[in-house]
């Protein structure tokens, strides 16, 4: 399984990825502000401004809330641009890194980047130096229990969905970007709720990291995911299990 779905899992089931819930409201408004804007403000034709409502919801965002990001983004209040920047980097060992940011000031998001990439053993890179080691993907996450293989097999592949993978405890299904919320939306409709849900950049070939490498690179990976502007991370590193528990 590739390094950053593995470390997503795990940090899922922990509870501690973005724990602070000011942080959360401010990622989920910000992709909310995004979505409608590049897709309009009804949620029932916009797919991506969908998801961002029923994130912000899961994290009990208030309606007014969610209504005021959605009409900053079409245009109907004011507030700062903001816009979607992919920045591209190295991390140790020459783990290829992908940072999606959505930002007003770009000239800040990447002074603040290539802090954090220095400063934690990598380098930002030029546009293009990385894009072309992943590929888009809708990544869903379940808990092992809930239904069989065969059950949850013929399920995924039913509603459109292009793989099912045993990783240990939980189950990854695998769909095309546009397959995404139909999958996610079937899988639901099986009373089933994933640990996770999102379209992430999934690495073509990872590397395997260990001992110093490993530690500096999750170290790399927080770092990043816990910059202001930065809505998410992907990277092609691997290792094994006792790595993610030292960092812990």
């Amino acid at each position: 399984m590739s390094g950053h779905s593995k470390w997503h899992t795990i940090k899922h089931k922990k509870g501690a990825l973005d724990a602070k819930r000011g942080k959360v409201f401010t990622r989920l408004i910000k992709e909310i502000n995004v979505a409608a804007r590049s897709g309009g403000g009804d949620p029932i034709n916009n797919a991506r401004l969908r998801k961002a409502i029923s994130d912000a919801k899961a994290q009990n965002m208030p309606n007014d809330t969610i209504d005021r990001a959605i009409k900053r983004g079409t245009g109907e209040l004011g507030g700062d641009t903001i816009e979607e920047i992919v920045y591209e980097g190295y991390g140790p060992g020459g783990v290829a890194v992908m940072v999606d940011t959505v930002t007003d000031n770009k000239n800040r998001t990447v002074g603040e980047l290539r802090h954090v990439f220095s400063k934690n053993g990598g380098n930002l890179g030029e546009a293009g130096s990385v894009n072309w080691m992943f590929k888009k993907k809708g990544s869903i996450i379940l808990e092992k229990g809930a239904k069989s293989e065969d059950d949850l097999m013929e399920l995924v592949l039913g509603s459109g969905g292009e793989d099912l993978r045993d990783e240990g405890d939980s189950w990854v299904v695998t769909t095309a970007p546009e397959d995404f919320d139909t999958v996610l939306e079937a899988i639901k409709g099986a009373k089933l709720n994933p640990i996770s849900a999102e379209i992430e950049r999934i690495p073509e070939n990872t590397i395997k990291l260990t001992g110093k490498e490993a530690q500096q690179m999750l170290k790399l990976y927080d770092a990043l995911e816990d910059q202001d502007d930065v809505q998410k991370v992907a990277a092609n590193f691997e290792m094994d299990e006792s790595e993610y528990e030292a960092a812990s």
